[in-house]
């Protein structure tokens, strides 16, 4: 049973009507059966001070409207205590939809009614809002949460009047005219909806007997774009997982009469779980490439917890491919603990907390519309997301640059010292000035990159170095040196030859602000190394005293520094590597969840790691809270065996995903940086420039980003330095520079601007919402 917004208790209204106008019913008065007390208004469930007391309030629209009830309070607002005593029930007025309740301050026959507009108000609305109300009248009349009710108890809460106040209005009012002929109904549009799978369990795993390692029953839900509703499919419907190879898992979702969906279990399944809603969502992509988002409900919370549980695992075998009984008791805490949401990472203060919504904010409806066909198939819904589609409805999308030369840009390096920002595009490097009006001006290009020998490569990573006077190239056709160029001169100077048994795959600053000093030396790693660079050096330019060379294939991938120089080195496997120096073994170990890590970010303090995977960020507090040395970092201490730190997953959410109609895929995420303390982090995937709050992640709101759509695919996005607010933008054949104030809250409008929704229920609603 679900509720608006029921579990953010910070929320004082519930639901509301946004249209409609309020009128008293009386009859036997001097003043005629019906007065208009406010001509436009708005109703509210609205919250009380006392728990599980709440109120019905109509506040005028327009506080110029004349006041036409004589002798009464020229109030513009009226709150009614909800109570089954209130007689609350739909109706119709005129043909129009009406709510009906009885005036307290009034005579036992007065009633008010709220005749709601259903061109601003549609029917799945109007339908919340009575189910909303029957659930507060329940808490009130019992005590308890409306979680306890059954649509049996919200049913007898109902009340059914023999006397409906539109019935006696017509007695009264109705002229002796024929009713109009009923109009038609027009035929419902053919439902856009996934295919459904033609291949049998059997056939996919080719066993006439699959074995079956995960089974449970929920309820199908499928989102629906053109409502904001996940709507209901079918109730009860077996979930089967079984063996389609080693280490592969195929899922299934069976109704009573046909399979609903089959597909692998893999992490482009974006999978969410809302312990709170008892419910996991995902991304499902056909053979067009089209995407949808199912959710399962659970009844129980033990029925959830054990899908959880089952899944993750099976997910984790598939990507290590390796038993899940192999993993330690320490790692599969550790895994098991990235799966959960909504969990504070600080003791925030209670001041400073704000609200926020968790996966799903469902609203429970029984009827949808006045088409009994239709009825009771929308019961959970998203977080709301028509509250900014007015405001950003008609903002133009950002035009990106065609190209004109065949060339992509491939890498961004964002300047420290100076305002410039520097864009590789084949064997070129364009740079662009930072304006006081906030662009990017272009300022130059270095036309040819090419070695001291005159060899011409495309560099695979560009660093800038010493006070952004120069840049260190990596050339993919010779990974054993490095190359310097003079951004004054704007031509490679020096070839710094690093080792001829070493290559090196990435490289780093020393420590975080290192490219702000005239510091000489960095950081390099290869797939089983990690070591110190020092281009003064005569020869080879790798220290031999600061290099750990593991014997294990351990596949780095990326590595990134904190302002003291520790180091955090990730790897295709998916582990995590915490060095307080290098030449040392790592102080701490974290283990893989299973997918690549595709770049990692350190807090300037080191207190704070965030690693990127395909479909999701992973943000670690390295903090040590328990045992000898807690208080400590887990770059300069080990954790603990029985006290890992807790993995938290940054998602975007699927029904979020199903507008972008593309999978996710992360580009490495970064901090803001500069002298202050970090605020927000910044990725993207495909068109979409993507900011989380650092601030409300760490408070418990994985949920907490904001999004640009561009035109163009976004390759890489920076902060600017010393500044949250400005990033550095480069697409395939543009760069530009965005404002975080431009990213909005994800809504129809900022998802998808120009795209015409998907209707899971084969029809366009009267009004969007949700």
């Amino acid at each position: 049973m679900f509720m608006l917004k029921s579990r953010d208790q910070n929320n004082l209204e519930l639901i509301q009507l946004p249209a409609g106008a309020l009128y008293l019913v009386r009859e036997g008065s001097v003043k005629g059966v019906r007065e208009c007390i406010y001509q436009e208004a708005f109703a509210t469930i609205r919250r009380t001070a006392t728990p599980r007391n709440y109120q019905l309030v109509v506040t005028r629209a327009q506080t110029g409207e004349g006041q036409l009830l004589e002798g009464e309070d020229a109030s513009d607002e009226r709150a009614f205590l909800i109570d089954a005593a209130l007689e609350f029930h739909a109706s119709t007025q005129d043909g129009q939809p009406t709510f009906v309740w009885r005036d307290y301050d009034g005579g036992d026959e007065d009633r008010m009614q709220f005749i709601v507009d259903a061109d601003k108000v549609n029917a799945v609305t109007r339908s919340i809002f009575e189910v909303t109300y029957l659930q507060c009248a329940w808490e009130r009349k019992t005590g308890r949460s409306h979680e306890e009710a059954s649509d049996e108890d919200l049913e007898r809460l109902k009340h059914h009047d023999p006397n409906a106040v539109d019935a006696a209005v017509a007695e009264i009012e109705a002229k002796a005219a024929p009713a109009p002929a009923p109009e038609p109904k027009a035929p419902k549009a053919e439902t856009p909806r996934p295919a459904k799978p033609t291949e049998s369990l059997q056939s996919i795993t080719g066993s006439s007997d699959p074995q079956i390692v995960l089974a449970a029953t929920a309820d199908l839900y499928l989102y629906d774009q053109a409502s904001g509703l996940f709507m209901r499919q079918e109730k009860g419907v077996q979930v089967k997982v079984a063996e389609a190879g080693r280490f592969l898992y195929w899922m299934v979702v069976d109704g009573a009469s046909a399979p609903w969906l089959s597909q692998a279990v893999d992490s482009r399944m974006n999978m969410n779980f809302s312990l709170e809603n008892l419910s996991s969502v995902w991304n499902y992509y056909d053979t067009d490439h089209r995407v949808y988002s199912w959710l399962l409900r659970f009844s129980e919370k033990a029925a959830y917890l054990a899908f959880q549980e089952r899944f993750s695992h099976l997910l984790w075998e598939t990507l290590h491919e390796e038993p899940w009984g192999k993993a330690s008791d320490v790692d599969k805490h550790y895994v098991e603990q990235a799966y959960e949401q909504d969990v504070a990472m600080t003791a925030a203060d209670e001041e400073e907390a704000e609200p926020h919504r968790a996966l799903l904010s469902p609203r429970h409806t029984a009827n949808l519309s006045e088409d009994e066909e239709s009825a009771d198939e929308v019961e959970a819904e998203l977080d709301p997301m028509d509250e900014e589609d007015e405001e950003y409805a008609d903002e133009p999308e950002v035009p990106v640059a065609p190209s004109s030369d065949g060339e992509k840009n491939s890498h961004l390096a964002v300047g420290y010292k100076f305002d410039r920002s520097f864009v590789v595009r084949g064997n070129k490097i364009g740079v662009f000035k930072h304006t006081d009006d906030d662009r990017l001006e272009f300022a130059t290009s270095i036309n040819r990159v090419a070695t001291p020998g005159g060899k011409n490569f495309a560099p695979s990573r560009a660093m800038l170095h010493e006070q952004d006077s120069a840049m260190v190239l990596m050339d993919p056709t010779n990974t054993h040196s490095l190359y310097r160029m003079d951004l004054e001169y704007g031509k490679v100077v020096e070839e710094w030859k690093v080792h001829e048994d070493v290559p090196v795959n990435n490289i780093l600053p020393n420590t975080k602000s290192a490219q702000m000093t005239a510091d000489k030396t960095l950081i390099g790693t290869s797939r089983n190394g990690i070591f110190r660079i020092d281009p003064r050096q005569n020869g080879e330019k790798l220290v031999d005293s600061q290099f750990k060379l593991y014997t294990s294939k351990n596949d780095f991938s990326s590595a990134a520094t904190d302002e003291h120089g520790r180091l955090a080195v990730a790897s295709n496997k998916g582990d995590l590597r915490l060095f307080d120096k290098i030449g040392k073994n790592a102080k701490t170990a974290l283990p893989a969840l299973g997918d690549p890590i595709l770049g990692v970010d350190v807090s300037a303090d080191g207190r704070w790691v965030v690693a990127t995977c395909r479909t999701y960020l992973l943000l670690i507090d390295t903090l040590i809270n328990d045992g000898r040395y807690a208080g400590a970092l887990g770059f300069d201490r080990a954790f603990p065996a029985d006290s890992r730190p807790l993995p938290r997953r940054l998602q975007l959410r699927p029904h979020h995903v199903a507008y972008m109609e593309s999978e996710v895929s992360f580009t490495p995420a970064h901090f803001n940086t500069g002298t202050d303390q970090e605020t927000s982090i910044v990725t993207s995937t495909g068109n979409y420039v993507v900011s989380w709050s650092f601030n409300q992640v760490k408070k418990g709101n994985p949920y907490a980003y904001v999004l640009k759509r561009y035109q163009g695919t976004v390759v890489r996005d920076e902060h600017t330095y010393g500044s949250d607010q400005s990033i550095v933008v480069a697409f395939e054949n543009d760069v530009q520079l965005a404002r975080r104030a431009q990213l909005h809250k994800p809504t129809r409008a900022s998802l998808a601007p120009h795209a015409a929704p998907r209707s899971s229920q084969g029809r366009a609603p009267r009004n969007s919402y949700g």
